[in-house]
């Protein structure tokens, strides 16, 4: 098959690149840039551009599209409401009829989120399903593989940057964490086939954690103790819009709601129909964070 992913030189991108190289499909990885980023053959695809977006349609003239681009925190022009959901309407006008449409979106998308993010991925979906392609949309949780940004960069800074490590409130939310190994399998499965078509699906990781047990196991996998020390959720939310007037916040106002939130779901549907392998995060935890400091 033909094959376009856009979004496809970032971290998941270039996973479900390699993915679908691997199975032996012909695949074009775009970025704005149109750069060389893994497996697959670059083109320049800016989804805020329906020019180029077009442009690059009508170059590969795909069988199936992935459609992955997104963006954690907001910075000029690149808006969730600009990237999340003009661009995915962009994409969707793009899109051969007939061919398959796979979506990138984030459990917990929802129109009436207290986190623009989630918000945005929410009104994407509803384009997606009112577009009248043959879709399928994944809703992954937390994301963990080598070059991953939660486990490599926020979680590792969190518990890095003082010697006591902040915990947001009790630190009971909920995570329930997927490898990257395995979100690539399962978009793989749904571009080269009819297999949960006009589905939505939660893609989440075998085994449920609560927010002060990543931090433990991220201390872990570092080879650091220090205490982890609750901090009242009414002092977090003065202190992350603070943090928010950084450069390069530690985290951004929409992680802080998302991890309030949690982030979980049944693993069961994905897992079955995608045959998906179900990695665990602590088998995988320290390769993470020793590559993150390097």
């Amino acid at each position: 098959m033909k094959i376009l992913v856009t979004g496809g030189t970032g971290f998941v991108g270039q996973a479900i690149v390699k993915e679908l190289v691997s199975r032996g499909h012909h695949v074009w990885a775009g970025s704005r840039e149109g750069k060389q980023g893994g497996a697959g053959q670059a083109i320049t695809l800016d989804v805020t551009d329906p020019a180029s977006v077009l442009a690059a349609v009508a170059k590969v003239d795909p069988d199936a599209v992935v459609h992955l681009v997104g963006i954690i925190a907001e910075k000029g022009a690149q808006t969730f409401q600009a990237v999340h959901v003009e661009g995915t309407r962009h994409v969707l006008a793009a899109v051969p009829r007939g061919a398959r449409y796979v979506h990138m979106s984030a459990l917990g998308a929802d129109v009436d989120s207290a986190s623009g993010y989630s918000a945005s991925k929410g009104r994407a979906e509803a384009l997606v399903k009112s577009s009248g392609l043959r879709y399928t949309i994944f809703e992954p949780s937390l994301i963990f593989g080598l070059g991953d940004d939660f486990f490599g960069r926020v979680l590792r800074e969190l518990v890095s940057v003082a010697p006591i490590v902040p915990q947001i409130g009790d630190g009971s939310f909920p995570f329930r964490p997927v490898s990257v190994q395995d979100v690539a399998q399962a978009f793989a499965g749904a571009a080269e086939s009819d297999i949960g078509l006009n589905e939505t699906y939660a893609l989440t990781g075998p085994e449920e954690y609560t927010f002060r047990q990543l931090l433990e196991m991220e201390l872990g996998a570092l080879g650091k103790k220090k205490p982890i020390v609750p901090v009242p959720i009414v002092l977090m939310n003065l202190a992350v819009p603070m943090m928010n007037l950084l450069p390069n916040p530690p985290i951004t106002k929409d992680q802080y709601a998302m991890l309030k939130e949690g982030n979980t779901a049944p693993n069961e549907p994905a897992k079955t129909v995608f045959n998906l392998p179900m990695l665990k995060l602590p088998d995988h935890l320290p390769q993470i964070v020793a590559a993150a400091k390097k």
